[in-house]
């Protein structure tokens, strides 16, 4: 057995002499393990508010989307495209034609970008998650539907149970150089009745839906669209595809997979959880560095032990490593009692969601867990108590041989 580290165990665990050096180390280990528990229970909470954001946006954010470089539209009717669509890895290929329009109902009216999408955007499961009144229906026996936006419905009080005033959409009309001085000459105006309203973000709750044909009437492209949004089957990865395409498709296109479509989104998510982690690791040290008192007491209670080992031939570097293994020991009983206390109440919060939240859409705080959050939590203590006791052990024999002539 090493037998620095040997004596280290037994200073732990001895009776000392004084009181003070009991309160000190207790005080470094409460202090390590509170830290230690916040520290993996607020990253996980973090992990838990990411997945749930990106649950919400992934219901409508496809696996990969392919739009031009130049331009806003292309020709999907390509052989590349032809042969893409029957690829069997894929499980929906949506053709999309989007732009801008004006929205008008029952004498109010905004602006909102009009998204048409062809059949396969029906095969989406959580299309029925988000829609919150109504329902997500494009075409009947009827004709054409639109689902709108929350934020839209919100702003022209759409009434999805009326039947008797339809949505109507205005876009100018495509080559028109000259304005017309007839009002409305140089508009293409199509109405249609809203079938159900869906709600995801912000950013997604101002757009209107519509089948991709009523699209095309309504903005005058008869055979281009802006883009296509491309589903996987399940056990497929997405950046493998994503590679392959790019490797077939040129350089003409963009090739975008869920972290590029939501770049802001993920910047921001990854830059909140630093910086709870930055903070509560400055904290931590803080805690960690109460180690050096305690240390400092425990060479002052234990000269006369230094002593016999100085006269037995041990020299500084030894009694250096007794006391770095003493401060490694007390820290790291704190931070290993801190991730397990952590754990454990992460998983009752995750199973019994007794911490409530009012307000939101779910009622109990999110946690997901992380191996890596917890390798994290104990590189970052083992890092800086291995600093602090380093430089105690250090501070502490510096004057040794003085001790020993008082002695």
């Amino acid at each position: 057995m090493n037998t620095p580290f040997y004596i280290a165990r037994r200073y732990l665990f001895a009776k000392k002499s004084t009181n003070a050096i009991n309160i000190i180390s207790t005080i470094s280990v409460v202090g390590v393990f509170v830290g230690s528990a916040a520290l993996i229970i607020i990253l996980s909470v973090f992990n838990g508010f990411e997945e749930v954001v990106l649950k919400m946006f992934n219901t409508v954010t496809p696996h990969l989307v392919i739009s031009p470089k130049l331009g806003k539209t292309f020709e999907p009717n390509t052989s590349y495209f032809n042969n893409l669509k029957t690829n069997k890895d894929i499980y929906s290929y949506t053709e999309v034609l989007a732009e801008n329009a004006l929205l008008v109902y029952d004498k109010r009216q905004s602006v909102s970008l009009v998204k048409g999408v062809s059949d396969d955007y029906l095969k989406n499961p959580s299309l029925d998650s988000i829609t919150v009144q109504g329902k997500f229906v494009l075409n009947n026996d009827a004709g054409p539907n639109a689902v709108i936006g929350s934020a839209i419905q919100n702003y022209l009080m759409v009434n999805t149970n009326d039947p008797f005033t339809p949505l109507q959409i205005y876009s100018p009309k495509k080559g028109v150089v000259t304005p017309s001085v007839i009002p409305g000459q140089d508009l293409i105006i199509k109405s249609l009745p809203v079938s159900g309203i869906f709600e995801v973000q912000q950013d997604f709750d101002n757009m209107t839906i519509v089948p991709l044909k009523f699209a095309r009437e309504l903005l005058g492209e008869e055979k281009e669209i802006s883009s296509i949004e491309i589903n996987l089957k399940p056990g497929f990865d997405a950046d493998d595809f994503k590679d392959q395409i790019e490797s077939e498709i040129g350089e003409q296109f963009h090739v975008k997979n869920r972290i590029e479509q939501n770049v802001v989104l993920y910047n921001i998510l990854g830059t909140e959880k630093w910086a709870v982690y930055i903070i509560l690791t400055f904290i931590l040290i803080i805690a960690i560095f109460n180690i050096i008192g305690s240390l400092t007491m425990l060479v002052l209670d234990k000269l006369k032990d230094i002593a016999i080992l100085r006269s037995l031939g041990a020299g500084k570097s030894f009694i250096k490593q007794i006391f770095l293994f003493e401060g490694m020991m007390i820290t790291m009983a704190g931070c290993v009692l801190g991730l397990i206390i952590g754990f454990v109440f992460c998983f009752l919060q995750q199973k019994y969601g007794f911490i409530k939240m009012s307000n939101v859409a779910f009622n109990a705080y999110p946690i997901a867990f992380k191996w890596t959050d917890f390798l994290l939590v104990f590189f970052t203590v083992s890092l800086f108590s291995f600093v602090a006791s380093a430089l105690s052990a250090r501070l502490s024999v510096k004057k040794i041989n003085e001790m020993n002539k008082d002695l």
